[in-house]
C-alpha cells in the first residue's frame, strides 16, 4: 500500500475542493447578504490543510493499484464530506450543532437530499447555492473530475475512476485514455446543466432558482431552495421539466456519449440498452399504479392534477432525487411504501442515481428466470444474456454478493437506528432514503430529518456513505484481506 503517495493524493484534492469555497463567498458578495465570511475562511483552512498533506509527500510518486484506488476513494469522500461541514459550522444562519452539519454536508455531497435545515426560505442565498453546489459536485463525483486533472501531476487516474464510478461493470471506457473519459463526463454533465438551468429560467424561474435546481437536478440530488420544494412554484411545466431531466439524468451517461458521439442523435442506441428499456417500462408501470390509485382515492380534484402529481414524485422517488410538490407520505399508504421500495431499483448504472441500479435488478431477475427453468430441465445448460451478450458467471455472482452486502448493510443500519429509540416505520423508511440516496421518507422524516437523535443521525450518514459508494467500496476497506500485502 503506497501510503505516502495515498496521502498526497488526498492532499491535492483537498486543495482542490477548497477552491469551490469561492463561488459562494461570490453569491454572498453578489445578493450582500453577508454570508461570505464563513467560505473565505473555509478556503484557507483547506488550502493550508491540503498543503499539509501534500508538501512533505510531493515527491512520492508510485503508480497506483487497486487497493489504493479504493482507500483513496473512501479517504476522500470522508474528508471531503468533514470539510464540507466547516462553513456550517462557521455560519450564524443557520445556526447547526456539529452533527447536524455534518449530517447535512454528507446528504449534499452523497446527493441524499434529506435536510435538517428548516426555513430555507429565510436562509442567505450563499448558503443555498452552496448547499445545491455540493451536490452538484457529488452528482458525477468530485473524484472523476479529479481525474481529469490529476494525470498532468504525474498521477494515474484509472484505479481512481474504477472505485468512484457506479454501476456493476467498470472496465468499460468511453474513450481510450481515462483523462478523456472523465472530461467526456463532465462536458455532458455540463451541457445537461446548463440546458436545464435555461428550461428552468424560460419556465418562470428566477436565474438564482433556475441555476440552484438545476444542480440538484441534473445530481439527482434533491435540494430545494424552499421549504416546500418544487411545490413552492406551483407550475406543472416546471414539474415537467424537472421530470424530462431526472430521467436523462438517470440513464447510462456512456448511452449519451454514444448517442451522440456521430456527431447526431442515434435515438436507436438508447432502445437497444436491455437496461434503458427496463428503466423505462418500471417507470410506465409505477405511473399507471399511482395515477390509478390516485384517481380511485380522489386524492386530486381533476384528473390532469392528479396524473401531473403521479407523473412527478413517480419519478422523482424512483430515480431517488426525492423532490416534492406534495407531501406523498399523506397518499394512500400502498403508494408511499411502493415509491419507497421502488428507490431500491434507482437510476441506471453510470447514471447520477441512487439505489441498487436497474441493471442489476435486472440480472438478478434473470437469474431467477434461469434457476426456474432448471426445475423444470435439470441437466440443461442456460446462459444468462444481456441483450445479446451472454454475461459471465463471475459477473452475476458479483451481483448476487453486492445484493447481499447490500441487504446485510441495510439491516444493521435499521437495527443500529432502532436502538437509538427510533420506531420501526421511521427506521426503516430513513435507511432506505439514505442508503439509495433518496431523501424524504416516512414517519418522523417524512419532511426533514431534524427531529432524529443525534446518535442515529451519524448511522445515517455511515448508511449514505455506504450508498453513494455503492457498498463493496466501503466494505472492503473492512476485510482482512484488504491490508495484507
Amino acid at each position: 500500500m503506497q501510503f505516502r503517495s495515498i496521502i498526497r493524493i488526498v492532499g491535492l484534492l483537498l486543495a482542490l475542493f477548497s477552491v469551490t469555497m469561492l463561488v459562494p463567498a461570490m453569491v454572498a458578495l453578489l445578493y450582500r447578504d453577508g454570508a461570505g465570511f464563513p467560505f473565505v475562511v473555509t478556503f484557507f483552512l483547506l488550502l493550508m490543510g491540503g498543503a499539509v498533506l501534500w508538501l512533505p509527500n510531493r515527491r512520492h510518486r508510485h503508480e497506483l493499484k487497486a487497493r489504493d484506488g479504493f482507500l483513496i476513494v473512501v479517504l476522500f469522500w470522508t474528508v471531503i464530506g468533514s470539510a464540507g461541514a466547516v462553513p456550517f459550522l462557521l455560519s450564524k444562519t443557520p445556526d447547526l450543532s456539529v452533527t447536524d452539519a455534518f449530517f447535512e454536508s454528507f446528504s449534499a455531497l452523497t446527493t441524499t437530499g434529506a435536510t435538517v435545515i428548516v426555513g430555507l426560505d429565510e436562509l442567505p442565498k450563499a448558503i443555498l447555492f452552496y448547499r445545491q453546489l455540493l451536490q452538484w459536485f457529488g452528482g458525477m463525483g468530485i473524484i472523476v473530475l479529479a481525474v481529469a486533472i490529476l494525470p498532468v501531476l504525474g498521477i494515474g487516474g484509472m484505479q481512481l475512476y474504477r472505485a468512484e464510478i457506479p454501476g456493476p461493470v467498470k472496465d468499460s471506457k468511453m474513450t481510450p485514455r481515462i483523462a478523456e473519459t472523465a472530461k467526456t463526463l463532465w462536458y455532458i454533465y455540463l451541457a445537461l446543466t446548463v440546458s436545464c438551468a435555461f428550461a428552468f429560467w424560460l419556465a418562470g424561474m428566477t436565474p438564482f432558482d433556475a441555476i440552484s435546481h438545476s444542480f440538484s437536478t441534473i445530481a439527482i440530488g434533491g435540494f430545494s431552495t424552499h421549504d416546500a420544494s418544487m411545490g413552492y412554484f406551483n407550475s406543472p411545466t416546471i414539474n415537467m421539466i424537472t421530470v424530462v431531466f431526472l430521467l436523462i439524468s438517470a440513464c447510462n451517461f456512456s448511452l449519451h456519449f454514444a448517442a451522440f458521439a456521430s456527431g447526431g442523435v442515434n435515438l436507436r442506441t438508447y432502445w437497444r440498452d436491455p437496461e434503458f428499456r427496463a428503466f423505462f417500462g418500471a417507470q410506465f408501470i409505477l405511473l399507471l399504479i399511482c395515477f390509478g390509485m390516485l384517481l380511485q382515492h380522489h386524492s386530486y380534484d381533476s384528473y390532469y392534477d392528479a396524473f401531473d402529481q403521479a407523473l412527478f414524485q413517480t419519478v422523482s422517488i424512483s430515480t431517488t432525487a426525492g423532490f416534492t410538490t406534495t407531501s406523498f407520505a399523506e397518499w394512500p399508504l400502498f403508494l408511499p411504501v411502493l415509491l419507497l421500495f421502488s428507490s431500491f431499483v434507482g437510476g441506471c448504472a453510470g447514471s447520477t442515481g441512487g439505489g441498487m441500479k436497474v441493471i442489476r435488478i435486472l440480472l438478478l431477475f434473470l437469474q431467477g428466470v434461469r434457476e426456474l427453468k432448471r426445475l423444470v430441465h435439470p441437466r440443461a445448460v442456460y446462459t444468462i444474456k444481456v441483450g445479446n451478450k451472454a454475461l459471465p458467471q463471475r459477473v452475476v455472482d458479483a451481483v448476487w454478493g453486492f445484493f447481499s452486502a447490500y441487504a446485510l448493510v441495510f439491516v444493521i443500519c435499521m437495527l443500529a437506528l432502532i436502538a437509538t429509540g427510533i420506531d420501526e416505520l421511521t427506521a426503516f423508511s430513513a435507511v432506505a432514503a439514505t442508503l439509495n440516496n433518496l431523501g424524504p421518507g416516512l414517519g418522523e422524516v417524512a419532511v426533514h430529518f431534524g427531529e432524529v437523535n443525534s446518535a442515529a443521525k451519524w448511522v445515517l450518514i455511515i448508511a449514505m456513505l455506504f450508498g453513494r459508494l455503492e457498498v463493496f467500496t466501503l466494505l472492503v476497506l473492512f476485510t482482512p484481506t484488504f491490508w495484507r500485502n
